[in-house]
């Protein structure tokens, strides 16, 4: 990659962002998305937009770039400089040899973002052609040497394959690439790393940073997760409800946050220390920006607030450390109250609370040698050419009233073993039994009357649930279908009953799915499990796209629940922090196999396995421990065609003979913890 122009490795401000306001008018009012937003960002820098979903960073990115859908939206107000040219003022001309030269972006989902039809070579050489005056033979090659650049490997096998073909991880390096085809001064991340593996994220991360440090550009750096921030960011902005909140380095912002809001996002964060207590969580929602406010946009929300802070703007007040925070608590001219009406509920809502579940010996679930195996049919009368192992001889077991997290990168099996543990997809071999009854042997009808004992809440709440059905028919419709719960009056009072225990008000009941947050979508589809009063209740990814603070809710809702009803989970997650905080045991898994299992921390605090410590190095945190980051070579393999011996062995850098000879098997570390590796042998 080429180093930028001298000028652009000068220190001092890239882009200056100055009263910014986006709204959007609907036909009965004016919505502020961005409503007065200032920050600069500097050369070579990495600056950091955090807030929760809905506050307004996306919309500040695309207003940059000048993308606000219209004719709904528009930018009324505001300046955005970039060195001294206000892009605002330029035509619509003017900013095509903008966007992509000057500033690029890079979206969330790249599957969406690149087109499923064109080889990914050509998408990224259309960008290099747009933006330089290379032929076609330089074009190429300039494609070529950015794929390498991004750390694509055989770049001229992958320049002529399709998007489909390519994993998460593959697609969003694309999609770096096709940005840095113009080498272009600041490049927008708008949460690149979210839909993606910790591993593949460390990976992505790093690749960022050190393109970064190759061509001198800035990256603005747009995310809901403070790990990332804390590896990736120089500076940090807080963005709440279309305004910039706090500003500051990053080192300040994690040792000493100044706003309320920044305070709480970090007390919602679950870790192994909080395990015996409720996170801490931030009452009601992100306000509707429809309204003109009278006072801060957090007052209703906040811990601290008083009088003034419902009737009284709050102005900027810089802090000692060269950032600030929209806060009347740190303006000198306003009289803080001795004791605020509301901190004593903080107090008590942060408090410990002792949620310790009784060792329960007795097993729910027995699960023994499972596999699941889909044939690969080819040729006009389908035959059979092999078998994609998605399962591949996996035993586990969870005791009543306990929690068994389920964790590995994406493609390893996680969520086909909780449809063979439903009964959805039907086991190729193995045993799964619930309590003393074998359900793989049951028959259609009798299968139909235990499905109420297993229960499960899927990752997308909304994609789960009948958008033309009311609230009180979901709930309703398990209850209906096992024959439980009473005539009509007595399921409505439990669909009520029901709501109240998620956190919800009976009223709830006759609004559609549409209407609600997601995190109140995802609390409508753990009432919608617990209506027919199941046993076991498996949980695929219930939070990963939720914000911080919204996980925490759910996260002491689930908790909360188990200790209320004995509800045993199986938690599917690739979070290590929620396992860390909700979990009992854990197993880790690779190409359908379990590699370690044990006791939540025995595993956090002590991987054996060389995958599970990759995972655990891999996982973004607030604290800098200087800790390294374990890189595995390659990619997952193909669960068509696993590798012989150990599945892990072409990844491992500490792989020998052995390992390709045969699978190892199970060394007990302790009598509850145990790894499948030679390394132990």
């Amino acid at each position: 990659m080429a180093k930028q122009n001298s000028k652009q490795n000068e220190p001092g401000p890239l882009l200056t962002v100055t009263g910014l306001k986006t709204w959007f008018e609907t036909s009965d009012q004016t919505v502020r998305a961005v409503d007065g937003v200032d920050f600069t960002i500097n050369k070579g820098e990495t600056f950091a937009l955090l807030g929760e979903s809905g506050c307004g960073k996306s919309m500040t990115s695309l207003s940059l770039m000048r993308l606000v859908p219209e004719p709904a939206g528009r930018i009324v107000a505001g300046s955005v400089k970039l060195h001294d040219e206000d892009l605002l003022q330029h035509t619509e001309k003017q900013m095509r040899n903008v966007r992509g030269k000057r500033i690029a972006m890079i979206f969330q989902e790249p599957m969406t973002s690149l087109n499923p039809v064109l080889t990914i070579g050509r998408q990224i050489r259309e960008t290099v052609s747009r933006h330089s005056r290379f032929g076609d033979f330089s074009a190429k090659k300039r494609t070529l040497e950015l794929l390498e650049a991004v750390g694509i490997p055989d770049p001229k096998r992958r320049y002529e394959e399709y998007p489909h073909q390519l994993s998460g991880g593959m697609k969003q390096r694309v999609m770096i690439a096709i940005a840095l085809a113009g080498d272009p001064e600041l490049l927008i991340a708008d949460e690149p790393t979210t839909a993606l593996d910790v591993t593949i994220q460390a990976q992505v991360l790093d690749l960022l940073k050190k393109l970064q440090k190759d061509t001198g550009m800035a990256i603005m750096l747009i995310t809901h997760d403070l790990g990332v921030v804390a590896k990736m960011a120089d500076r940090v902005a807080v963005m709440y409800a279309g305004q910039i909140v706090e500003q500051a380095d990053r080192n300040q912002f994690f040792s000493n946050p100044q706003h309320p809001y920044s305070k709480k996002l970090f007390d919602s964060l679950p870790t192994m220390t909080k395990r015996d207590q409720h996170l801490a969580v931030i009452r009601g929602s992100v306000p509707s920006l429809a309204q003109v406010f009278k006072g801060c946009r957090f007052e209703p929300r906040c811990d601290y607030a008083w009088d003034v802070c419902r009737n009284l703007v709050p102005r900027w007040c810089d802090t000692n450390n060269g950032g600030g925070a929209l806060c009347h608590l740190l303006d000198p001219e306003q009289e803080r109250p001795a004791k605020t009406p509301d901190e004593k509920t903080k107090a008590v809502e942060t408090e410990a609370v002792i949620r310790k579940i009784s060792a329960a010996k007795t097993q729910l679930l027995h699960v023994d040698g499972l596999k699941i195996h889909f044939p690969v049919q080819k040729g006009l009368f389908k035959r059979t050419v092999g078998f994609v192992k998605a399962v591949d001889d996996l035993s586990l077991e969870i005791p009543k009233g306990k929690t068994l997290a389920l964790v590995g990168e994406s493609g390893c099996g996680k969520t086909t073993v909780g449809k063979g543990i439903l009964q959805l997809v039907r086991p190729t071999a193995g045993c799964v039994k619930l309590e003393d009854v074998q359900l793989n042997r049951l028959k259609p009808k009798e299968l139909r009357g235990k499905r109420r004992d297993v229960q499960i809440i899927f990752q997308d709440p909304f994609s789960s649930m009948n958008p033309r059905m009311m609230v009180k028919d979901i709930i309703e419709e398990g209850m209906i279908a096992q024959k439980v719960g009473g005539d009509a009056k007595q399921r409505e009072t439990r669909v009520e009953e029901l709501l109240e225990q998620v956190g919800l008000s009976a009223e709830h009941k006759l609004r559609y799915p549409h209407e609600f947050s997601g995190g109140q979508r995802q609390r409508i589809c753990i009432a919608r499990a617990l209506a027919v009063e199941p046993k076991l209740i498996i949980c695929d990814e219930p939070t990963s796209a939720l914000d911080v603070s919204v996980q925490a809710q759910i996260l002491n809702l689930l908790k909360d629940l188990q200790v209320k009803l004995g509800l045993s989970y199986l938690f599917i997650t690739h979070n290590l922090s929620v396992v860390e905080y909700l979990a009992h045991e854990i197993a880790v898994m690779y190409l359908g196999r379990i590699v370690e299992y044990g006791q939540v921390e025995e595993v956090m605090n002590n991987p054996m396995h060389p995958y599970t410590k990759a995972l655990l190095s891999a996982v973004p945190t607030i604290e800098n421990d200087g800790r390294e980051v374990i890189k595995l070579r390659g990619e997952m393999p193909s669960p068509v065609n696993p590798p012989v011996g150990c599945h892990f062995n072409p990844r491992c850098a500490h792989a020998k003979q052995k390992c390709r000879n045969g699978y190892p098997d199970p060394h007990a570390v302790t009598e509850t913890h145990k790894v499948r590796c030679f390394l132990y042998d």
